[in-house]
């Protein structure tokens, strides 16, 4: 492959990344509008935004765990006052003393006394006496090993189809975060005392506590305490409770929670699909409005909506697009009446050079063929000097926004910019007798004049109008530049004494190629460019530029005015 092609291939993988890297010379990258999607990606982002507001209930959650142990510690503070109270009276009523003086449980009384004492508080009782062995259960009915026993039936369901999913959710999170892990309910067929390790502390004259959880995650509240009678261990007495008013308070709780996420989720959702509503679809349209400017541009005009009553960014954002499109297609239209105007200009010489090449090539006369060169040489210079006009002023807008802006003291540039003009005038007058236009500037007030822009271009603004006043004034005429303030503007007057400006052609002489010189002035020495130019800077300064007459008491015009107006600068 040749060392060209090979070179071309490299730039081309350079150019052809992602958006952020450097394209070759010459390259334009389109960005095409993106399809429709159901879910736009700003909608997302804003649902994604405010989902994080759910987080509230979430961090409730973790606030479960320890309501759910103060709701244990009271319950089973509760259950350690009634067992206080069970043994109590089994010390005192249950015990009986034997013949030979020593002390046993009773049993026939000590189980009446527990199925009479849980019967009204829902508390499974069960007794050992001290050698370890069960002798009364507050579920059984008779002796102990009857098959018959007591229990109570599960309350009627209430279950809701809506709410319970959602606090079964609520409670399988809290289960997650809860670290906390209970020893499992067992329940044997026979038991003693060894299977439950808070009987056998009370045995030993302890209050001993115990919470478990059956397989179903209920929780189970244990509590052993000693039965005694003076200071003498005579059984344990371990008191079980089930732990559902809990469960129904934690599950009231996880409702409560659980409604309010899914109200918040609601309310979220809405107003999240609302906000992007009210952003992401008028910023769609805005977007497709601006995509269908780039495609018609130069065709026909595309309307972009106007949502400036909405009084925010958006609707700024719809009026600078408005406003945008309406100059692009001013500056469509201004291009293209540049191009004729352009056209038409450089028609005229060239068709007067080529007739002067056609008729020189048939007369043989050489005054006559001496006159045509001459004709073909001004015709030349006049194609050359508009050309390069045309240039200038077609490169003026982009320099115009490349250059930096500066604060300009107006008085100080126009009076070093009369005195550098003089200078060559007074020169000319010494050598040959006549003395020429004088210019003479004054700053009336006492300023500043100060304004914020480029020099440069400023400059160029009255060198155009001082040379335009010096071409219609008569010899040893006087121009006279002067300067003042305006409220919050600059304002600079350029007059000269020549004959004036039509009152017809006030507005026309600042239009691109207008040409109304003096009769006596070489024909084509001005590209009618100059007055064009200098209000097309005036403007990117946002000033003003304005021609008009001076008249004298009588009414007579004596001179031409030309007005600048631009901000001043504080």
């Amino acid at each position: 492959m040749p060392k060209d092609d090979d070179e071309s291939t490299k730039r081309d993988r350079a150019t052809s990344g992602r958006g952020g890297e450097k394209r070759g010379a010459g390259e334009t990258r389109v960005r095409r509008l993106r399809p429709l999607r159901r879910v736009s990606p700003l909608t997302r982002r804003i649902l994604a935004v405010n989902m994080i507001a759910l987080l509230i209930p979430v961090l409730g959650l973790l606030y479960l765990g320890p309501y759910r142990e103060g709701l244990i510690a009271q319950e089973m503070e509760a259950l350690r006052t009634q067992g206080e109270i069970f043994s109590g009276a089994l010390g005192e009523g249950a015990v009986e003393v034997l013949d030979s003086g020593e002390e046993e449980l009773s049993l026939v009384p000590a189980r009446h006394m527990i199925r009479r004492l849980s019967d009204p508080t829902r508390v499974r009782a069960r007794l050992f006496d001290d050698a370890g062995e069960m002798v009364a259960d507050s579920r059984q009915l008779g002796s102990v090993g009857a098959v018959v026993e007591v229990e109570e039936l599960p309350a009627p369901s209430t279950t809701d189809e809506l709410v319970d999913p959602l606090a079964d959710l609520v409670g399988d999170v809290v289960n997650l975060l809860d670290d906390h892990r209970y020893e499992v309910y067992r329940d044997p067929l026979a038991p003693s005392v060894s299977d439950f390790p808070e009987a056998v502390a009370a045995l030993n004259g302890r209050i001993a506590e115990r919470v478990r959880v059956e397989p179903d995650q209920d929780l189970i509240l244990t509590v052993a305490l000693p039965v005694q009678r003076y200071y003498q261990v005579r059984g344990a007495l371990m008191l079980t409770k089930s732990g559902e008013k809990i469960e129904a308070a934690m599950r009231d709780v996880r409702i409560t929670i659980a409604l309010i996420f899914a109200g918040a989720l609601v309310i979220t959702v809405m107003m999240s699909l609302y906000l992007a509503g009210t952003i992401a679809r008028p910023v769609r349209r805005l977007a497709e409005a601006a995509e269908r400017v780039r495609q018609t541009v130069g065709r026909e005009s595309a309307d972009i909506p106007d949502f400036y009553d909405r009084d925010d960014e958006i609707g700024d954002l719809s009026a600078v697009l408005a406003e945008m499109t309406e100059a692009l297609q001013r500056r469509l239209v201004e291009i293209e009446r540049f191009a004729a105007d352009v056209a038409h200009e450089i028609k005229n010489p060239l068709t007067s050079l080529r007739s002067a090449v056609e008729t020189a090539a048939r007369i043989k006369d050489p005054a006559q063929q001496q006159r045509l060169m001459s004709i073909i040489q001004d015709d030349v210079a006049r194609l050359d000097r508009l050309i390069s006009d045309i240039s200038d002023a077609s490169r003026l807008d982009a320099e115009l926004s490349r250059s930096e802006s500066a604060e300009v003291d107006l008085a100080r540039m126009l009076s070093a910019l009369a005195e550098m003009l003089n200078v060559p005038r007074e020169e000319r007058a010494r050598e040959g007798g006549e003395r020429p236009v004088r210019l003479v500037f004054e700053a009336e007030g006492a300023g500043p004049f100060t304004v914020r822009g480029s020099e440069d271009r400023l400059v160029q603004v009255f060198r155009n109008l001082i040379g335009n006043a010096e071409s219609f004034s008569p010899p040893n005429g006087t121009i006279r530049i002067t300067a003042l303030r305006d409220g919050g503007m600059v304002e600079v007057r350029v007059d000269d004494e020549g004959p004036g400006i039509p009152p017809a052609k006030l507005k026309d002489i600042f239009e691109r190629f207008y040409t109304e010189r003096p009769e006596a002035e070489k024909f084509g020495t001005h590209s009618g460019l100059g007055l064009s130019i200098s209000k097309q800077i005036v403007e990117a300064h946002d000033g003003t530029i304005t021609a008009s007459n001076r008249s004298n008491g009588q009414g007579a015009v004596h001179g031409a005015r030309f007005s600048v107006r631009l901000p001043a600068f504080s």
